[in-house]
């Protein structure tokens, strides 16, 4: 059966000149995840592509169509078009209550992928494929109930990474808001002076807090420290220099790989650099040039590029060090803006000028307590995301050729979800 049988390329969707719709962009497609990051609102010009709740976005342009740029539409309003990129292809089921899930891990298939690749023209470097040249794309013959299955076994390891991803996402803003409350807003001191109790703590750890500020305004007994000083910030190598071997070679750790992961374009270096360059789940990440991020690294292991810092510390937890540098993120980033370069950074002295307030040894255990376990369960929830893409993209190949049956991905998947 060819795609043309079951898949409607660029359908047409009504939306009128000149309003305003949901708009989703190139940069809103992840490159192994199947949700969109964020949908924006632009006025709909007349051109680039339309879609609807449950269409698939493929990216026809390199090197996007290579990196995996691919995503199901979702979180438009009820009966709402949205529109997009040019270079979107939108790829809709004829029958979606049997193949919208169907199509988007069809577009997922690497034979898919490499026979789109194969079909791309054009001057190098804005090569595109056209979508005639992908409804010529044959897969065997599956029946709908078969089609069905694989799409909802597929669908369910997505929204259990989905739904990890909430479930982070509620655990950072809990240990965030703990966080500032302590160390930012002073909220328990506050409280003190004010001759109030702080609001949701025990009797006893509100006592560990003082009542005062001393000279520099900060809580009376607690110091105020370089960013640098409570934790190390190592940078990567230039790992040009460290190519790969061929064997066990690590997926180079750059800035593009700290934002949407490692992906078969990415770098390999030598598995000869010092051990210190090795970066492994649950470790900090902050690039310190280009647009400057910071991210708990949970892609397994890779080589530390430069222009990113590994960031840990042998005295204070990861927690601390981590909020920190978020916290003063904005800055850096501005102070990176301002540089009149294709690529702004920062300087190892801004790391030093940046301060970080610390509690006594009282107050850190308490803190500790609290915000280390939940940090704790981020770093296992992001790892089992990425156990969960895994898994599937092995799953996608088997399912599709036929090597593996409906029932055989069942038990898969049953032992990991």
């Amino acid at each position: 059966m060819i795609l043309s049988d079951f898949i409607d390329f660029n359908p047409k969707r009504s939306l009128e000149k000149g309003v305003a719709a949901p708009f989703v962009e190139m940069a809103d497609l992840q490159e192994s995840e199947r949700d969109i990051t964020q949908i924006g609102n632009r006025v709909f010009s007349g051109g680039g592509s339309k879609f609807s709740n449950g269409d698939t976005l493929f990216a026809r342009i390199t090197p996007c169509l290579e990196n995996g740029k691919t995503a199901k539409a979702c979180g438009l309003p009820k009966d709402t078009v949205g529109h997009g990129s040019t270079e979107f292809i939108v790829m809709a089921a004829k029958d979606r209550s049997i193949d919208e899930d169907f199509v988007y891990y069809l577009a997922r298939l690497p034979e898919f992928r490499m026979f789109a690749k194969s079909r791309m023209e054009g001057t190098s470097g804005r090569q595109r494929v056209s979508w005639q040249a992908l409804a010529d794309f044959e897969i065997s013959d599956i029946d709908e109930p078969r089609r069905k299955q694989i799409g909802e076994i597929l669908a369910s390891l997505d929204n259990r990474i989905t739904a990890l991803r909430g479930v982070n996402k509620t655990l950072d803003e809990m240990a965030r808001t703990l966080f500032k409350d302590w160390f930012v807003d002073f909220g328990p001191v506050r409280a003190k002076i004010a001759g109030n109790r702080p609001p949701h703590l025990s009797v006893d750890v509100a006592a560990l807090f003082p009542d005062t500020f001393d000279q520099q305004k900060i809580p009376s007994g607690w110091k105020s420290v370089p960013l640098d000083q409570i934790a190390d910030f190592l940078n990567g190598l230039a790992l040009q220099k460290h190519p790969g071997t061929g064997v066990d070679d690590l997926p180079v750790i750059k800035i593009a790989e700290l934002r949407s992961g490692i992906n078969a374009n990415s770098g390999r270096a030598s598995t000869s650099i010092p051990q210190k360059y090795v970066v492994h789940d649950g470790d900090i990440i902050f690039s310190w040039s280009g647009s400057l991020v910071q991210k708990i690294w949970a892609g397994g292991r890779g080589a530390l590029n430069q222009h990113l810092f590994k960031v840990t510390s042998e005295h204070y937890p990861k927690w601390l060090h981590y909020y920190w540098v978020d916290y003063h993120l904005p800055a850096f980033q501005a102070i990176a803006a301002s540089k009149a370069t294709t690529m702004g950074h920062i300087q190892r002295h801004h790391l030093t000028e940046a301060k970080a307030i610390i509690g006594d040894d009282a107050v850190m255990q308490m803190a500790d307590s609290l915000i280390a376990p939940i940090f704790g369960q981020i770093v296992a929830n992001a790892t089992e995301c990425r156990t969960l893409a895994l898994l599937r993209d092995c799953l996608i190949p088997k399912l599709y050729s036929g090597e593996w049956t409906p029932s055989d991905a069942t038990d898969a998947v049953g032992d990991v979800a």
